[in-house]
């Protein structure tokens, strides 16, 4: 039967995927063949995508870690690494590569990997075109106390809080342990529906993708960091 329509999503959505243990899937589901990791999650970890950089509208708001973002510094959002995580980022275009810490959440923009700080955009050249194709390597980690946090699907982002609760009522259905976030961002208030509670990649993502066939999304795999 044809999904009902949905309302307006503000953000496209894609899924972005690593397997928890020994497999990787990179960033886009059919773009690249699986990295596999050396012992010891996430360090060995491979990624390639496209990265795009965040600054001046993000300056000083709070990051997933809790610290405040410093533009000036040198780390970067990934949607599912353990905040914690070191990496390499080396710029495809040009070569020229840069040390991050993983210590935000995104980005949230269909078909990209990576949000680098304004400094780690400088750093490999990319802050005139705004985005460049990566290779990410985690060379590092140290974990956090509370551990890595569990995974899950996020259906859409929404402006109107209604429109997220219609949504949540509609996937909730399938999954359990399922919430509406509300995060500020420069362009104002979102409401983030997020479905399920996942320990293993490879379950998350299989969520994800019954999901996007049951109701016409474009979902992504997010690490809850609590």
């Amino acid at each position: 039967m044809r999904p009902l329509p949905l309302p307006r999503i503000v953000h496209g959505l894609a899924a972005a995927v690593i397997l928890f243990g020994g497999i990787a899937l990179q960033g886009c589901r059919a773009s690249h063949p699986p990295v596999h990791r050396f012992p010891g999650y996430p360090i060995g970890f491979v990624e390639r995508g496209v990265a795009s950089w965040y600054g001046p509208g993000f300056h000083g708001n709070k990051t997933a870690n809790g610290e405040r973002y410093n533009m000036h510094h040198l780390t970067a959002a990934h949607r599912t690494l353990p905040l914690g995580s070191i990496a390499v980022v080396r710029s495809m275009t040009s070569g020229r590569k840069v040390t991050v810490r993983i210590n935000d959440r995104g980005p949230f923009i269909r078909g990209r990997v990576l949000d680098l700080s304004l400094a780690g955009a400088k750093a490999i050249g990319m802050t005139g075109k705004g985005t460049d194709k990566i290779e990410l390597r985690v060379v590092g980690y140290a974990p956090r106390p509370q551990g890595m946090g569990v995974l899950r699907v996020q259906v859409g982002a929404f402006s109107d809080p209604e429109n997220a609760r219609a949504l949540f009522a509609r996937a909730r259905s399938e999954f359990a342990g399922g919430r509406i976030v509300g995060v500020d961002l420069p362009e104002g208030r979102l409401y983030r529906v997020q479905i399920g509670q996942f320990l293993m990649e490879a379950e998350a993502q299989a969520a994800a993708d019954r999901l996007d066939r049951m109701l016409n999304l474009q979902s992504i795999v997010v690490r809850d960091d609590g």
